[in-house]
Protein backbone atom coordinates (compact mmCIF):
# COMPACT_ATOMS: atom_id res chain seq x y z
CA UNK A 1 0.00 0.00 0.00
CA UNK A 2 0.86 3.64 -0.82
CA UNK A 3 2.63 5.68 2.16
CA UNK A 4 -0.08 8.38 3.53
CA UNK A 5 0.87 11.37 5.38
CA UNK A 6 -1.44 12.34 8.72
CA UNK A 7 -1.41 15.17 11.17
CA UNK A 8 -1.32 14.27 15.09
CA UNK A 9 -1.91 16.80 17.40
CA UNK A 10 -2.49 16.65 21.29
CA UNK A 11 -2.69 18.32 24.34
CA UNK A 12 -0.84 16.95 27.62
CA UNK A 13 -3.35 16.74 30.25
CA UNK A 14 -0.69 14.79 32.52
CA UNK A 15 2.64 15.78 31.93
CA UNK A 16 4.79 12.88 33.16
CA UNK A 17 8.25 11.89 32.17
CA UNK A 18 8.60 9.81 28.96
CA UNK A 19 5.47 10.67 27.68
CA UNK A 20 6.47 11.33 24.30
CA UNK A 21 8.90 8.49 24.11
CA UNK A 22 5.71 6.30 25.32
CA UNK A 23 3.87 7.59 22.51
CA UNK A 24 6.65 6.99 20.12
CA UNK A 25 6.76 3.48 21.08
CA UNK A 26 3.29 3.04 20.34
CA UNK A 27 3.70 4.33 16.80
CA UNK A 28 6.52 2.49 16.04
CA UNK A 29 4.66 -1.27 16.94
CA UNK A 30 1.93 -0.05 14.69
CA UNK A 31 4.44 0.55 11.83
CA UNK A 32 3.60 4.34 11.80
CA UNK A 33 6.65 6.57 11.09
CA UNK A 34 7.04 10.52 12.88
CA UNK A 35 7.98 12.50 9.66
CA UNK A 36 8.70 15.69 11.99
CA UNK A 37 7.28 16.56 15.43
CA UNK A 38 7.29 20.33 17.69
CA UNK A 39 5.06 21.97 19.71
CA UNK A 40 2.36 23.72 18.00
CA UNK A 41 0.88 25.66 21.15
CA UNK A 42 1.18 25.61 24.47
CA UNK A 43 0.92 22.60 26.03
CA UNK A 44 0.10 21.23 22.87
CA UNK A 45 2.05 18.84 20.64
CA UNK A 46 2.21 18.65 16.42
CA UNK A 47 3.15 15.49 14.95
CA UNK A 48 3.70 14.42 11.05
CA UNK A 49 3.31 11.16 10.50
CA UNK A 50 3.92 8.37 7.97
CA UNK A 51 1.34 5.23 7.57
CA UNK A 52 1.22 2.76 4.61
CA UNK A 53 -2.29 1.38 6.37
CA UNK A 54 -4.64 3.34 7.69
CA UNK A 55 -6.05 0.99 9.25
CA UNK A 56 -2.85 1.37 11.74
CA UNK A 57 -3.72 4.62 12.11
CA UNK A 58 -7.93 3.26 13.32
CA UNK A 59 -5.52 1.20 15.82
CA UNK A 60 -3.12 4.30 17.13
CA UNK A 61 -6.46 6.62 18.03
CA UNK A 62 -8.49 3.89 19.77
CA UNK A 63 -5.97 3.29 21.82
CA UNK A 64 -4.85 6.92 21.98
CA UNK A 65 -8.65 7.27 23.60
CA UNK A 66 -7.61 5.04 26.63
CA UNK A 67 -4.80 7.03 27.49
CA UNK A 68 -5.56 10.03 30.62
CA UNK A 69 -2.56 11.56 29.95
CA UNK A 70 -3.15 13.20 26.49
CA UNK A 71 -5.91 14.80 24.66
CA UNK A 72 -5.93 13.92 20.54
CA UNK A 73 -6.82 17.77 19.16
CA UNK A 74 -6.87 16.25 15.53
CA UNK A 75 -5.63 13.30 13.95
CA UNK A 76 -6.31 13.91 10.21
CA UNK A 77 -5.01 14.18 6.59
CA UNK A 78 -2.41 17.19 6.86
CA UNK A 79 -3.69 20.93 6.06
CA UNK A 80 -1.38 22.90 4.91
CA UNK A 81 -1.82 25.00 8.50
CA UNK A 82 -0.63 21.73 9.73
CA UNK A 83 2.21 21.43 8.27
CA UNK A 84 3.42 25.14 8.62
CA UNK A 85 2.69 24.62 12.31
CA UNK A 86 4.96 21.75 13.03
CA UNK A 87 7.66 23.34 10.76
CA UNK A 88 7.75 26.45 12.46
CA UNK A 89 6.30 25.31 15.87
CA UNK A 90 2.95 27.33 15.84
CA UNK A 91 -0.35 28.05 14.39
CA UNK A 92 -0.26 31.13 11.60
CA UNK A 93 -3.27 33.84 13.16
CA UNK A 94 -6.28 33.03 11.69
CA UNK A 95 -9.04 35.72 11.62
CA UNK A 96 -12.17 34.45 13.98
CA UNK A 97 -15.17 35.65 11.86
CA UNK A 98 -13.15 35.70 8.36
CA UNK A 99 -11.94 32.41 8.28
CA UNK A 100 -9.88 33.09 4.75
CA UNK A 101 -8.18 36.11 6.25
CA UNK A 102 -4.66 35.19 7.84
CA UNK A 103 -2.28 37.50 9.81
CA UNK A 104 1.52 38.43 9.99
CA UNK A 105 3.74 40.71 11.33
CA UNK A 106 6.91 41.78 9.58
CA UNK A 107 8.78 39.23 11.97
CA UNK A 108 6.98 36.32 10.72
CA UNK A 109 8.62 36.65 6.89
CA UNK A 110 9.68 33.41 7.15
CA UNK A 111 6.42 31.76 7.81
CA UNK A 112 4.43 34.02 5.08
CA UNK A 113 7.18 33.27 2.33
CA UNK A 114 6.42 29.12 3.28
CA UNK A 115 2.52 29.93 3.67
CA UNK A 116 2.28 31.49 0.17
CA UNK A 117 4.86 28.93 -1.38
CA UNK A 118 2.58 26.44 -0.25
CA UNK A 119 -0.55 27.94 -1.66
CA UNK A 120 1.48 29.01 -5.38
CA UNK A 121 2.24 24.96 -5.27
CA UNK A 122 -1.64 23.99 -5.75
CA UNK A 123 -2.49 23.57 -8.75
CA UNK A 124 -5.78 25.96 -10.44
CA UNK A 125 -7.33 29.42 -9.96
CA UNK A 126 -6.75 30.76 -6.34
CA UNK A 127 -7.11 34.43 -5.71
CA UNK A 128 -4.86 35.66 -3.25
CA UNK A 129 -5.02 39.40 -1.84
CA UNK A 130 -2.51 40.97 0.25
CA UNK A 131 -3.23 43.93 2.58
CA UNK A 132 -0.41 45.96 4.12
CA UNK A 133 1.38 49.78 4.21
CA UNK A 134 3.82 50.82 2.51
CA UNK A 135 7.55 49.36 2.56
CA UNK A 136 5.94 46.52 4.62
CA UNK A 137 7.68 43.39 2.47
CA UNK A 138 4.67 42.95 0.27
CA UNK A 139 5.78 42.21 -2.93
CA UNK A 140 9.38 40.76 -1.14
CA UNK A 141 7.72 37.85 -0.02
CA UNK A 142 5.29 37.35 -3.08
CA UNK A 143 8.91 37.27 -5.26
CA UNK A 144 10.29 34.98 -2.63
CA UNK A 145 7.07 32.74 -2.37
CA UNK A 146 7.38 32.30 -6.12
CA UNK A 147 11.00 31.35 -6.07
CA UNK A 148 10.42 28.59 -3.23
CA UNK A 149 7.56 27.24 -4.95
CA UNK A 150 9.16 27.38 -8.18
CA UNK A 151 7.10 29.52 -10.28
CA UNK A 152 8.08 31.99 -12.23
CA UNK A 153 6.31 35.35 -11.50
CA UNK A 154 5.30 38.20 -13.79
CA UNK A 155 4.56 41.74 -12.73
CA UNK A 156 1.13 42.46 -14.64
CA UNK A 157 0.78 45.98 -12.53
CA UNK A 158 3.79 47.02 -9.55
CA UNK A 159 5.86 49.67 -8.18
CA UNK A 160 8.84 47.37 -7.04
CA UNK A 161 11.64 49.08 -9.12
CA UNK A 162 9.68 50.82 -11.41
CA UNK A 163 6.23 51.73 -12.10
CA UNK A 164 4.98 48.77 -13.98
CA UNK A 165 1.46 48.85 -16.02
CA UNK A 166 1.03 46.06 -18.91
CA UNK A 167 -0.91 45.88 -20.93
CA UNK A 168 -0.41 42.59 -23.06
CA UNK A 169 1.74 39.59 -22.65
CA UNK A 170 3.91 37.07 -25.09
CA UNK A 171 2.36 34.40 -26.09
CA UNK A 172 4.58 31.91 -23.37
CA UNK A 173 3.60 33.94 -20.80
CA UNK A 174 0.04 32.94 -20.75
CA UNK A 175 0.44 29.80 -19.20
CA UNK A 176 -1.16 28.17 -15.82
CA UNK A 177 2.21 27.65 -14.28
CA UNK A 178 3.36 31.44 -13.86
CA UNK A 179 2.67 33.92 -10.91
CA UNK A 180 0.57 37.08 -11.74
CA UNK A 181 0.88 39.79 -9.32
CA UNK A 182 -1.36 42.92 -10.08
CA UNK A 183 -0.82 45.89 -7.45
CA UNK A 184 -4.40 47.55 -6.61
CA UNK A 185 -3.92 51.11 -6.35
CA UNK A 186 -1.55 50.98 -9.78
CA UNK A 187 -4.24 48.94 -11.74
CA UNK A 188 -6.79 51.27 -10.74
CA UNK A 189 -5.55 54.62 -10.46
CA UNK A 190 -3.29 54.81 -13.10
CA UNK A 191 -4.00 52.08 -15.80
CA UNK A 192 -6.39 52.72 -18.82
CA UNK A 193 -8.75 50.02 -20.51
CA UNK A 194 -6.13 47.62 -22.71
CA UNK A 195 -4.31 47.04 -19.16
CA UNK A 196 -8.12 46.11 -17.89
CA UNK A 197 -8.75 43.68 -20.60
CA UNK A 198 -5.34 42.18 -20.05
CA UNK A 199 -6.33 41.36 -16.52
CA UNK A 200 -9.88 39.98 -17.12
CA UNK A 201 -7.77 37.53 -19.45
CA UNK A 202 -5.52 36.92 -16.96
CA UNK A 203 -8.33 36.43 -14.12
CA UNK A 204 -9.72 33.80 -16.49
CA UNK A 205 -6.97 31.67 -16.67
CA UNK A 206 -6.84 28.60 -14.22
CA UNK A 207 -3.89 29.79 -12.32
CA UNK A 208 -2.31 31.65 -8.87
CA UNK A 209 -3.08 35.49 -8.86
CA UNK A 210 -1.84 38.02 -6.21
CA UNK A 211 -3.16 40.78 -6.15
CA UNK A 212 -1.88 43.91 -3.47
CA UNK A 213 -4.32 46.11 -1.42
CA UNK A 214 -7.34 44.15 -2.79
CA UNK A 215 -10.01 46.56 -1.39
CA UNK A 216 -8.80 49.84 -3.50
CA UNK A 217 -9.10 46.69 -6.57
CA UNK A 218 -12.67 45.70 -6.04
CA UNK A 219 -13.71 49.64 -5.09
CA UNK A 220 -12.59 50.38 -8.70
CA UNK A 221 -13.37 47.11 -10.44
CA UNK A 222 -16.46 44.70 -11.33
CA UNK A 223 -14.34 42.23 -8.39
CA UNK A 224 -15.57 41.82 -5.52
CA UNK A 225 -14.14 40.60 -1.66
CA UNK A 226 -15.80 37.45 -1.85
CA UNK A 227 -13.93 36.66 -5.17
CA UNK A 228 -10.32 35.99 -2.82
CA UNK A 229 -9.73 32.87 -1.35
CA UNK A 230 -7.23 33.81 0.38
CA UNK A 231 -7.14 37.68 2.17
CA UNK A 232 -2.99 37.95 3.64
CA UNK A 233 -2.63 40.95 6.02
CA UNK A 234 0.68 41.98 6.73
CA UNK A 235 1.94 44.74 9.18
CA UNK A 236 5.25 45.81 11.31
CA UNK A 237 3.20 45.29 14.26
CA UNK A 238 0.12 43.64 15.58
CA UNK A 239 -1.66 46.32 16.38
CA UNK A 240 -0.99 48.57 13.31
CA UNK A 241 -4.43 49.92 11.03
CA UNK A 242 -3.61 49.50 8.00
CA UNK A 243 -5.02 52.24 5.70
CA UNK A 244 -5.85 53.81 2.57
CA UNK A 245 -6.83 57.50 3.57
CA UNK A 246 -4.33 59.22 1.85
CA UNK A 247 -4.92 57.35 -1.34
CA UNK A 248 -8.62 58.06 -1.14
CA UNK A 249 -7.98 61.17 -0.34
CA UNK A 250 -5.57 62.06 -3.29
CA UNK A 251 -6.73 59.79 -6.79
CA UNK A 252 -3.77 61.19 -7.68
CA UNK A 253 -1.26 60.00 -5.47
CA UNK A 254 0.57 63.03 -5.50
CA UNK A 255 2.83 64.31 -2.85
CA UNK A 256 2.41 61.28 -0.36
CA UNK A 257 3.78 58.22 0.99
CA UNK A 258 2.00 56.21 -1.55
CA UNK A 259 2.63 58.46 -4.60
CA UNK A 260 6.46 58.13 -4.01
CA UNK A 261 5.74 54.17 -6.28
CA UNK A 262 7.03 51.92 -3.12
CA UNK A 263 3.85 50.22 -2.18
Amino acid sequence: MENKEWYFEYEIQKNRPGLLGDISSLLGMLSINIVAINGVDEGRRGLLLLANDSRNIERFESILSTMDTIKVIKLREPHVLDKLAVRHGRYIQRDADEKNTFRFVRDDLGILVDFMAELFKQEGHKLIGIRGMPRVGKTESIVASSVCANKRWLFVSSTLLKQTIRSQLIEDEYNNNNIFILDGIVSTRRANERHWQLVREIMRLNAVKIIEHPDIFVQNSEYKLEDFDYIIELRNTPYEEITYEVVNQNDQLQGSEFGSFDF
